[in-house]
C-alpha cells in the first residue's frame, strides 16, 4: 500500500506524525540561517519545537546539549528564545505565537505548553566568537559580548524597579567598563537585575559554551580561559534565585575542567542519550517528509546514502546542514558538512597517527568498517596527551564516527563499535589520509602519477614512483617490517580515481590477500590485488615479488573480479628499495 501523500494548510505541511512550516509558502529552504524568527517566516522549518517540551518538563534544572557542528544547536536555541522570551527592544510588544501556531508544541497536551510563550526575561549569549589567540583578547571580547546582551535590555537603566546602584553597575558592564571581576558576575547580576525589574524568574540560553574553551587550547590560556567561564557560570547557575531554568549547546563536554563540577543540577544530553534524540538532527520520516514538499521524493536514497547513519540515543538521523544544502543544490551530493570547518581534530589524528592507529583508520574506512572503542564524553583536551585512546571520544563527539550501541551511557569503559557513519564523512577520512600520504609521495601531483601507473598495470612505472616514494619519505617511521610496507601502501592508496578505499586482509579465493582495490564500476575497470612481502637484503627483492605475484594466482585472491578484469600486483621492499612485478589478467 502506497503511503498517504502530505496535507499543506494553513502554512503547515503534515505527512504522518512530521510537520514542516512554511509560512510564505515559498520552498525555501534555511541554509546559513540560525535565526528562527526569519526561518520561521520566510522558509522551510522542520519542526523541532518539541525540545521546548523537553526543556520545561525537567524542571528549574540547567540542560546542555553536546552535538556535532551545524546539526541545528543554534537555530534550536533561537527558537528557545522566541517561544520563551518577552519581546524587548525593537521586538517590544509584539506577540511570536503566530509562528508556533499549527506545530507541535501549540498542541501538546491540548495546548498545556502554550502559557510559557513570551513568559519569561531571557538571557542569551553566543560564544562561537570568541576565538581569542591570547587571554586578554578573550577578555577584551567577552566584555564586548557582555555589553551587546545588556544594551539588548538598556531599558533596564530607565526601571523604577532598581536602584541607582544597580542601574551604575549595569551601565559599566552596557559601556563595556567593566572590570574583570565585574565580569565573572556578569551573568549573575543580569538574571537578578531582569528579575527584579519583571518580577518574573530568567531564562538562560547560552550557544556554543565550548568554543572559547577549544580556541584557548589551541592558543596556549586554556587554564585561564577554563577558570573565568567557571565563574561566570556557575555563579548565575547555581543556587540562583532569579534563574527559571537554563540550556547551553556545545559540541564537547568540559566538566572534568571543573566548569561545571558545583552545578548539582546540571543535565547533560549527548548523543549517546535518549531523551531529546529526535530534536537535533532529521529522521527519516521528516527527510522523507522535506523531499516530498520540496519535489524530490526520488532522491531520498542517494540523501540516505550521503548523509544518513548517525545513532542518537534510539534514533537514527541524517546530518541536517548537509540535508538542506543536498536539496538546495538540485539534489546534488558533496561533502557539505565537511567543508565548513577545518576538520582539525580528524586532521589532527591522521597526520600523526602511527602504525597502529593508521590501521584502526584503515579499518574504518573499509565498507562497514568498525573498530571497537570506550566512550567517555567527559572527555577533553588535556586527556589527549596521557590517554591517546581519548582520541575516539572526541571524534565521536565532534560527529566524526557514530555508534548503534547507546546503551549505558555513563558507561566510561564499555567497548562500543565506532564506525563512519555515511558516505560524506567517508570522503574526509579518504582526503585527510590522502593529503598525509601526498605530503609522503612529495606532493599531490607525485601522487596522481602513481595512481595512473598502478591503474593502467605500467609496472615499470609504477615501480619508479613507488621508490621515488621510499627514497623522499625518511620521516615515514623506519620501513623495517611488513606492516610498515603495508600501512604505507594502504595510505597511498586511498583516492584512486574509479576505486573504493582499500581493504585490507580480507578472505578471497583461498586464502586472504593483503590489499585490494575494488572498481566502483567492475565493468569499466579491473580489479586490483596486491600481495605484499619484505626481504631482507636488496638481492632477494626480484625473487620475493614474483613469489608474492603467484601467490595471488595460486590462492585465487581475485576470483571476484568483474567483466574487466584483473591487475596484480606483487611487491617487495627492503629498507628505501622496491621490487613489483604485475600481471594483467
Amino acid at each position: 500500500m502506497a503511503e498517504a501523500a502530505g496535507v499543506f494548510e494553513d502554512g503547515v505541511f503534515r505527512k504522518g506524525g512530521v510537520r514542516l512550516s512554511d509560512r510564505a509558502g515559498n520552498k525555501i529552504l534555511p541554509i546559513g540561517n540560525d535565526r528562527f524568527a526569519s526561518v520561521a517566516e520566510t522558509s522551510v522549518f522542520i519542526d523541532k519545537t518539541m525540545l521546548i517540551a523537553d526543556v520545561l518538563d525537567k524542571g528549574p534544572a540547567v540542560t546542555l546539549f553536546c552535538r556535532p557542528r551545524r546539526f541545528g544547536k543554534s537555530l534550536n536555541l533561537s527558537m528557545l528564545q522566541r517561544f520563551f522570551e518577552i519581546p524587548v527592544g525593537v521586538d517590544e510588544g509584539k506577540s511570536y505565537a503566530d509562528l508556533f501556531e499549527g506545530l507541535a508544541i501549540w498542541d501538546a497536551r491540548d495546548g498545556h505548553y502554550r502559557a510559557h510563550q513570551g513568559a519569561y526575561p531571557v538571557v542569551r549569549f553566543t560564544l562561537n566568537n570568541l576565538k581569542s589567540v591570547s587571554y586578554p583578547d578573550f577578555i577584551s571580547w567577552f566584555s564586548d559580548a557582555v555589553a551587546e546582551e545588556c544594551n539588548r535590555h538598556d531599558y533596564l537603566l530607565e526601571s523604577d524597579r532598581l536602584s541607582e546602584f544597580d542601574k551604575d553597575a549595569f551601565g559599566q558592564l552596557a559601556s563595556g567598563r567593566a572590570e574583570i571581576g565585574q565580569l565573572g558576575r556578569s551573568l549573575l547580576r543580569l538574571t537578578i537585575l531582569l528579575q527584579q525589574h519583571y518580577g518574573q524568574s530568567v531564562v538562560v540560553l547560552i550557544d556554543e559554551y565550548d568554543a572559547p574553551v577549544m580556541a584557548a587550547h589551541e592558543s596556549g590560556c586554556y587554564d585561564e580561559v577554563v577558570s573565568f567561564l567557571k565563574r561566570w557560570l556557575t555563579g548565575a547557575l547555581k543556587s540562583n534565585d532569579a534563574l527559571a531554568f537554563a540550556v547551553l549547546t556545545g559540541v564537547q563536554r568540559i566538566s572534568k575542567e571543573s566548569i561545571f563540577s558545583d552545578l548539582n543540577n546540571l543535565q547533560v544530553d549527548t548523543p549517546l542519550n535518549v531523551a531529546s534524540d529526535e530534536r537535533f538532527g532529521f529522521t527519516q520520516a521528516e527527510v522523507e517528509a522535506l523531499a516530498e514538499y520540496v519535489g524530490s521524493a526520488s532522491s531520498v536514497s542517494q540523501a540516505r546514502e550521503w548523509y544518513d547513519g548517525y545513532r542518537f540515543g534510539d534514533v537514527d538521523v541524517y546530518n541536517p546542514w548537509s540535508v538542506l544544502n543536498y536539496f538546495g543544490n538540485g539534489c546534488a551530493p558533496d561533502v557539505y558538512w565537511g567543508n565548513t570547518s577545518s576538520n582539525s581534530v580528524l586532521g589532527g589524528l591522521v597526520s600523526g597517527a602511527d602504525d597502529k592507529m593508521l590501521k584502526r583508520l584503515y579499518v574504518l574506512a573499509e565498507p562497514d568498517g568498525a573498530v571497537r572503542a570506550p566512550l567517555d564524553t567527559r572527555v577533553v583536551f588535556s586527556d589527549l596527551a596521557v590517554a591517546p585512546q581519548a582520541v575516539w571520544s572526541m571524534l565521536y563527539l565532534a560527529g566524526y564516527l557514530t555508534t548503534d550501541d547507546t546503551a549505558l551511557p555513563g558507561d566510561v569503559d564499555r567497548l562500543r563499535p565506532l564506525r563512519i557513519p555515511n558516505r560524506e564523512v567517508a570522503k574526509l577520512y579518504a582526503s585527510e589520509i590522502t593529503g598525509r600520504f601526498a605530503q609522503v609521495a612529495g606532493g599531490r601531483d607525485a601522487l596522481d602519477d602513481l595512481h595512473r601507473a598502478l591503474v593502467s598495470g605500467d609496472a615499470v612505472a609504477f615501480a619508479e614512483e613507488l621508490e621515488s616514494v621510499l627514497l623522499n619519505c625518511a620521516s615515514f617511521h623506519d620501513l623495517v617490517s611488513e606492516n610498515s610496507y603495508h600501512m604505507l601502501m594502504m595510505g597511498l592508496l586511498f583516492n584512486v580515481p574509479g576505486y573504493s578505499a582499500p581493504v585490507s586482509n580480507r578472505e578471497a579465493g583461498r586464502g586472504r590477500f593483503d590489499v585490494q582495490l575494488t572498481p566502483a564500476d567492475p565493468a569499466r575497470n579491473p580489479l586490483i590485488t596486491f600481495e605484499l612481502k619484505h626481504a631482507e637484503q636488496p638481492t632477494d627483492l626480484e625473487l620475493a615479488a614474483r613469489q608474492a605475484l603467484a601467490q595471488i594466482d595460486e590462492r585465487a585472491y581475485d576470483a571476484a573480479a568483474g567483466a574487466a578484469g584483473s591487475i596484480r600486483y606483487g611487491i617487495a621492499f627492503a629498507g628505501k628499495s622496491a621490487a613489483v612485478a604485475c600481471e594483467v589478467v
